[in-house]
């Protein structure tokens, strides 16, 4: 059984956590989170730092499940999060034009892709995007529906792919034939 709901959680001082009924809301300077706790769980504050508690044993993967999404939201507000994403293909670029991220992937017309609050995409060249932001779930949620747009082909390795994602390339039908023959 995992002990990681036992762990107390550290507080660093520019981050200000405040337990509600039901919620906890945790401010620093890369923002604000809030974090649902489901009913029978609480944090109690000891010594500086916070523990989550439970009311019944089985309740101990809650308890597990809170503290560490408690503890990801305290990191995010610190550091934050980001994912980094790499356009192959001729002709594939994209830019930031203004609250939505403009891309080119082959098609017949550009696509338009609104960025979400709380995240902030940045290209650093016109073929590698760095999306940012302080919600863990928000940033990987984000950089997964940009790399749905053109799914790396494994016929030819172009489209979207995170930056150090290995691709398997396929071999194509006729060089398949020709190497039974």
């Amino acid at each position: 059984m995992s002990r990681v709901g036992r762990k107390p959680i550290a507080v660093p001082p520019e981050v200000t956590v405040q337990v509600d009924s039901g919620a906890v809301s945790i401010k620093g300077p890369k923002g604000s989170l809030l974090v649902t706790l489901p009913p029978g769980i609480r944090l109690e504050k000891q010594d500086g730092t916070y523990l989550a508690q439970m009311e019944h044993e089985d309740q101990a993967a809650l308890r597990g499940l809170v503290r560490a999404e408690v503890a990801k939201a305290i990191e995010g507000v610190t550091k934050g999060f980001e994912k980094h994403l790499d356009i192959v293909g001729i002709g594939y670029r994209a830019e930031v034009s203004g609250k939505s991220l403009v891309l080119a992937l082959g098609y017949s017309h550009p696509i338009q892709f609104p960025i979400p609050e709380g995240i902030s995409i940045t290209v650093e060249k016109q073929t590698h995007l760095v999306v940012k932001g302080s919600d863990a779930r928000l940033v990987g949620q984000t950089a997964a529906k940009i790399r749905d747009l053109r799914p790396p082909d494994p016929y030819k390795n172009k489209g979207i792919r995170y930056t150090g994602e290995k691709l398997k390339k396929k071999v194509g039908k006729a060089a398949a034939g020709a190497a039974k023959a």
